[in-house]
Parts: C-alpha cells; sequence; structure tokens
C-alpha cells in the first residue's frame, strides 16, 4: 500500500504544478475581464489554495506514506482524503457537462485519464483505512 501512497503523492505534487499554467491555458485573462473583481479574483485565489492544498496532500502521501497506513491518525486521515477524492471523481461525471468534452479526442482523453486517477486515488485511499 506504501508504494501506492507514493505514486499518489508524486501524482498530487504534478497536479499541483500544472495549476500555474491554468490562467494562460484557459485565457482568464480575457474571460474574466467580463466578471466582477470579486469573482476574478475568487477564481485565482481558490485556485491557488487548491494547488496548495493538493501539493501539500501530495508531499504527505509521498513522505508520511508508512504513517498513513500503521497509524489510527494515518488512517484516519486517510478515509478523510479518500472521501475528498471519491467527491472529486463523482464531480466529474455529474458536475462537469459532457459537451465538455465529448466528440473532442484531446477532451476525452484527459476525462478518462483524470476519471481512472480519481477512481485510483479513492480505492487506495479507503483501502488505506480499511486495512
Amino acid at each position: 500500500m506504501e508504494i501506492h501512497l507514493k505514486i499518489i503523492g508524486t501524482i498530487m505534487i504534478g497536479l499541483a504544478l500544472i495549476h500555474v499554467i491554468f490562467p494562460k491555458y484557459f485565457d482568464w485573462k480575457n474571460d474574466f475581464a467580463k466578471v466582477s473583481l470579486i469573482n476574478r479574483e475568487m477564481m485565482y485565489v481558490h485556485t491557488f489554495f487548491l494547488a496548495l492544498i493538493v501539493l501539500l496532500v501530495g508531499i504527505l502521501c509521498l513522505v508520511y506514506s508508512k504513517e498513513l497506513v500503521e497509524t489510527a491518525l494515518g488512517k484516519i486521515i486517510a478515509f478523510g482524503l479518500f472521501i475528498f477524492w471519491f467527491a472529486r471523481l463523482l464531480i466529474q461525471f455529474f458536475g462537469y457537462s459532457s459537451r465538455l468534452w465529448k466528440g473532442k479526442t484531446f477532451e476525452t482523453s484527459v476525462h478518462i485519464i483524470f476519471s481512472i486517477l480519481w477512481t485510483y486515488f479513492s480505492a487506495i485511499l479507503f483501502l488505506t483505512y480499511w486495512y
């Protein structure tokens, strides 16, 4: 189980770092020019903090995988993380419109990859808690 937590940690660190390109890739400067200042700044601030927490959880999984597997506190933390990633998996299917990816090769590939990732994260974190 520890090796899977280390893999998840490494992936999460990568996911956190990729948030740096979001504003340019998604053309937030032009898109957010149309919204109020509070909405624009909330998007930037929440993206930063989401990336920060994913980075910190990634470091936790990478560096403290043994503690997550072997201690009662680690198992409770793993269960909390399971809830987070399982909710993210549900949002992948019920929170985003399929119009964003259906019929588009790149977007469909990304949808499938992230669906697999969130399933993997959820399964490993639940199993870490359970065993």
